[in-house]
């Protein structure tokens, strides 16, 4: 029998004390048993755990050395990633110009405390996709219940937030980045005959909009060609999003002539907001200007050349300085207010817009709602979606589980996340709530942050981002 000395004696009780805090923070005892295993590498070592050490073969050293170096580090990212950090890269501008595109962000998890993972079987460094193969980067048949551990503290109002896309629980495959529910009413509506939704009644609005989504459905299902294969994810391997917080558990959230309101109370706007406007020029916007605004070569897609007139979302800021430009620009005017091709809930004759929504009482946990026909669809996806429930109307009567009801009562706190480009960004108005189990963590800094729109050596890293804090933009 080997005898431990006093050193492996200490190295192991250093790495058992924190291991067993570890434990006590996720308050799960099922790890206690890779104790022994501990015990066997430090002590006992009945394991022949670095056996190719004792090879004579130099390729098996060499490659064995690669392997347990790779082993280790796949280790310890997979666990990092998991319950204290994780990089996130902003992919579009729905944040801008708070967040840009090409801002490289460390979020921490700990800040709202790290969710033990759903799907435990996974890739480190991936999303849902292997790279290069194209498929699943985990396993979903091992699949855990939520469970958040202890965190620094919970979400607040304006924080801006990393969490996983709602509606991206079902996936059509060749255009991933759309909702698949909204695009199934889309569907539905464009191939069935137009229906006046005001003359019918509740019960009869809601048959009409399942047909739609079954049509639409069907129709998706029957051309891959177009839409992909459809497939489910996780809620934890659903994309990520970064949006800003908006609106709390328990709050009424109403848009009005695009400024928000809590309770009745206007909420501050981000500093960086961005509305989009008709911009009408005597000729094309120059690129230095563009840069100087920070306009982006995305900002400029929407356009008409033959009227010289730009469609671009503009901070306050940049506006004033656009009208300062009397020899250049002619007039701004606010964009037409619409509903965007459809806002949730999809299901729902609303009449709302993205500049005038709700009023929406957001969900909280523990809370109870009076259930109706009238705002069943707003509620219908946290109940069935989120929170597991069977649910159905018959004879214009609500049945959840099976059991005839008129009162729901939430099991989660759920959050309204909207993206400071306002009229870019695909947000709460058309998917609606983020239940708690979705949220991801906290961006804390910008470590890198490079312009899309330059090259190496013609200011293609935003010197002035780098290490900058995210929660001092407000």
């Amino acid at each position: 029998m080997i005898q431990a000395s006093r050193k492996q004696w200490i190295k192991f009780s250093i790495v058992l004390v924190l291991y067993l805090i570890f434990l006590i923070w996720l308050q799960s005892w099922m790890g206690l048993v890779v104790v022994p295993f501990i015990f066997d590498a430090y002590i006992s070592k009945k394991i022949p755990w670095t056996w190719w050490k004792k090879s004579k073969n130099k390729t098996v050293l060499a490659v064995m050395s690669w392997v347990d170096a790779i082993v280790f580090a796949l280790v310890a990212v997979y666990f990092v990633n998991l319950y204290f950090f994780q990089n996130y890269v902003i992919p579009s501008s729905s944040l801008e110009k708070s967040l840009l595109v090409g801002d490289y962000l460390f979020v921490s998890k700990m800040s709202y405390g790290a969710r033990i993972p759903q799907t435990p079987l996974h890739m480190p460094l991936t999303q849902h996709t292997l790279p290069v193969f194209n498929c699943k980067s985990y396993l979903d048949w091992v699949h855990w219940d939520y469970k958040r551990v202890g965190g620094l503290g919970k979400v607040e109002l304006n924080d801006i937030v990393v969490f996983n896309f709602p509606a991206g629980d079902s996936v059509a495959t060749a255009v991933p980045a759309e909702d698949l529910y909204r695009l199934s009413y889309q569907a539905g509506q464009q191939l069935s005959q137009p229906v006046d939704m005001s003359r019918l009644t509740l019960e009869q609005q809601r048959q009409v909009y399942d047909f739609y989504y079954q049509a639409g459905r069907k129709y998706i299902d029957e051309n891959p060609q177009m839409y992909g294969k459809i497939i489910t994810r996780p809620v934890d391997r659903r994309e990520n999003y970064v949006k800003r917080c908006v609106g709390l558990p328990g709050q009424t959230l109403e848009i009005k002539n695009r400024i928000i309101y809590l309770d009745g109370k206007a909420n501050k706007e981000p500093d960086n907001v961005q509305y989009r406007y008709f911009v009408k020029t005597k000729g094309m916007l120059p690129d230095d200007l563009c840069h100087e605004l920070g306009i982006s070569q995305e900002d400029l897609m929407m356009y008409y050349t033959e009227e010289s007139v730009y469609n671009i979302p503009l901070t306050e800021k940049a506006k004033a300085a656009l009208l300062a430009r009397k020899d250049l620009v002619v007039s701004i005017e606010n964009t037409p207010d619409d509903d965007a091709g459809g806002l949730y809930p999809v299901n729902k004759l609303t009449g709302w817009t993205v500049d005038n929504y709700g009023p929406v009482w957001i969900p909280k946990k523990g809370a109870t709602i009076d259930l109706t026909l009238d705002n069943l669809p707003i509620y219908e996806r946290p109940i069935k979606n989120y929170e597991g429930n069977s649910l159905e109307v018959k004879d214009g009567k609500i049945y959840i589980n099976g059991q005839e009801t008129t009162k729901y009562t939430f099991k989660m706190d759920y959050y309204w996340m909207m993206g400071d480009n306002r009229h870019n960004s695909a947000d709460s108005r058309f998917w609606g709530f983020v239940p708690e189990d979705h949220i991801v963590g906290k961006p804390i800094f910008i470590w890198l942050s490079l312009d899309q729109d330059r090259g190496w050596f013609d200011g293609k890293v935003r010197w002035n981002r780098l290490f900058k804090f995210v929660d001092s933009i407000k």
